[in-house]
């Protein structure tokens, strides 16, 4: 085996998944506790607490004790470099979330056990699903009182689509949780609480006939076996290529705040997860063990050391060996550049990165040279689709209070728009004003917060008359051009310069769609290629 094929086999590159306090950051945090990467883990609930979670970066995340931007985490455990993609929980940022799936090999679904499938799973899952990435499921907070395990496989197979494969069956829930049967090993691990330390003296039980065992867990331990009796017969074996394809999830169970069941996920994603594979671009199919470095940009975060103003660019590796200071073409621009200060992450911590190999997440600082989508290559003209863009469902005008900050309105906008935090329209007939586009109305709140800490602006937002948007398309110039001319106080720019037709309600939308046949609307944008897909 080359080294690079060698180096790309020991990578394991996921996203964790889940309903907003499902319980993820948690478990990323926990993760990072196991694999050695931290010493003590914080708590996302600990807000005034002067610890936060690692994966938690951003003031208003720590205000907020909620995930709004996506971190990666790269830590190395048993021989294996693992990228950990934290996304956020919160529908309102699923776009950050939907661009962060098209980077990873694999995703970690968490399930809060007493709320079972919530809708926001089912929403990621669908993107998971039309991209066939194998999922690993835990089922967190058993420590709680929660719904019975077996209905709780019956809803991940109903909603989500896949066959639940157990690894571990719980004993007992809330107060009286005994602790998880491993079925594979064949044995009890006893339920012990701890919050921030990890323990390698957890006590566990072997068989499921053991006295031992039944004296101390009494009639749930008798239940337990039960359903372990039940679901060895109706259950089918586990297969590795039915996982790797989407149609099957290995599930466990555990508590992510009381650090149990995070070992056996974190050997899970090292032992079943797939190592990278290839990606397909537009002229061709591009194998992780070729020799020549390519990686396209699928996230760009400002700020994220303010003290800098930079912005930096997350390359997710498709080929080849990357090092420092190697030549590399932006295909969009056919410009040369030399990263010389590409970091490694532990959330918000950089380390200066030497190399890195297919599947590794690299960030790459910059000052606008490098927008989401952008494809690196040694020369080769690669574009990679996929990277999803949808049309806002809500519109925010916006204003600066003070008439000489409006440089930096338009420069912060600009930013956050290009790494997707928020849309930013130009009207056609009125430039002077700009237009936020949203999924969600805290997109709104997150973007005023950070133009006010970042960038100093004071921005007003005000209801828009908008209420959806279309990019549009068309083969024919000339009816283009007349669509534009006559519809032109609903025409507005993206930041790529993308058109779209704005409207006020789905009434007005149809009717345009009815007085021009010729063009065509796109609810979503693939940015690479410049790609629409019509829904």
């Amino acid at each position: 085996m080359s080294t690079l094929a060698q180096e790309a086999s020991r990578r394991r590159t996921f996203a964790i998944i889940s309903h907003p306090d499902a319980g993820k950051t948690t478990l990323t945090e926990k993760l990072l506790l196991f694999a050695g990467a931290i010493q003590i883990a914080g708590s996302v609930k600990s807000r005034k607490a002067e610890r936060h979670a690692a994966s938690d970066w951003m003031e208003i995340e720590k205000q907020r004790g909620i995930s709004v931007a996506s971190s990666v985490m790269q830590m190395e455990y048993r021989d294996c470099v693992i990228n950990l993609l934290d996304t956020p929980g919160h529908q309102d940022f699923s776009e950050d979330t939907y661009r962060v799936l098209t980077a990873v090999d694999a995703a970690l679904m968490v399930i809060d056990a007493a709320n079972g499938v919530e809708p926001q799973t089912i929403r990621l899952l669908q993107v998971c699903r039309a991209r066939n990435t194998p999922i690993i499921t835990f089922i967190n907070k058993l420590d709680r009182e929660v719904q019975e395990p077996l209905n709780l496989l019956s809803e991940i197979e109903d909603h989500l689509g896949m066959e639940a494969i157990p690894f571990a069956w719980p004993v007992g829930m809330g107060r009286a949780f005994g602790g998880v049967f491993n079925l594979n090993a064949d044995h009890l691990h006893v339920f012990t609480s701890g919050k921030e330390h990890r323990s390698d003296n957890d006590e566990k039980l072997p068989g499921l006939d053991n006295p031992e065992t039944e004296r101390r867990f009494g009639e749930n331990f008798t239940k337990t076996r039960d359903e372990i009796h039940l679901i060895k017969e109706a259950v089918s074996d586990f297969d590795h290529d039915a996982f790797l394809a989407g149609k099957q999830t290995p599930v466990f169970f555990g508590s992510a705040l009381n650090n149990f069941g995070v070992q056996e996920v974190l050997d899970a994603l090292v032992d079943m997860a797939p190592p990278p594979g290839p990606r397909i671009a537009l002229q061709r199919t591009v194998e992780p063990d070729e020799p020549k470095f390519s990686g396209v940009v699928f996230k760009v975060q400002a700020n994220m050391d303010p003290a800098h103003r930079d912005r930096v660019a997350f390359v997710r590796v498709s080929s080849g060996h990357f090092q420092r200071g190697m030549r590399l073409k932006v295909a969009r621009t056919n410009k040369e550049i030399r990263p010389n200060n590409v970091v490694s992450f532990l959330s918000q911590r950089r380390d200066l990165l030497e190399e890195a190999y297919a599947g590794d997440i690299i960030g790459i600082p910059n000052h606008g040279v490098l927008q989401l989508g952008d494809v690196l290559t040694e020369g080769e003209s690669l574009q990679f689709t996929g990277l999803p863009f949808f049309a806002p469902e809500l519109f925010q005008a916006v204003e600066v209070k003070d008439p000489l900050r409006t440089k930096q309105l338009r420069i912060g906008l600009t930013q956050l728009g290009e790494e997707g935090a928020i849309q930013v329209f130009r009207p056609h007939l009125t430039s002077g004003v700009l237009l936020l586009g949203a999924v969600g109305q805290l997109q709104f709140e997150v973007v005023a917060h950070r133009l006010r800490t970042e960038y100093n602006v004071d921005a007003r937002l005000s209801p828009s008359r908008y209420n959806l948007a279309r990019w549009v398309t068309a083969t024919d110039e000339k009816a283009m051009k007349k669509f534009l001319e006559t519809n032109a106080a609903n025409i507005a720019y993206d930041v790529v310069d993308a058109i779209a037709f704005l409207a006020s309600s789905p009434a007005q939308l149809r009717v345009a769609q009815e007085l021009n046949p010729g063009i065509e609307f796109h609810a979503m944008r693939e940015h690479g290629g410049q790609v629409f897909a019509t829904m």
